[in-house]
């Protein structure tokens, strides 16, 4: 089995980091899920909550590959995106 370590040779050590975008049952905003964060997970408000969790994520793994999942109301994935780690060590 061959490795691309093309990236460097510490990329296959970085974890991904994942995401959840999901609503809150109170209907007021979304949540920020994932272990990564600190406390587990960040409330955001409207307007623009979707977004500001998104770029919220990709800032907070910026060292680090990470998976954005946005969910609607019923659990389905409807947006995902993908962020590769800007600062990694060479």
């Amino acid at each position: 089995m061959s490795s691309d370590n093309s990236q460097g040779p510490n990329h296959a050590m970085q974890p991904t980091h994942a995401y959840e975008v999901r609503p809150r049952k109170d209907q007021r905003g979304v949540d920020l899920i994932s272990d990564a964060l600190p406390f587990g997970r960040l409330w955001y408000g409207e307007p623009d909550a979707i977004t500001n969790a998104i770029g919220y994520a990709k800032f907070y793994s910026r060292s680090h590959d990470a998976v954005i999942r946005v969910y609607d109301d019923a659990g389905n994935v409807i947006e995902t995106h993908e962020h590769a780690g800007d600062f990694k060590e060479s």
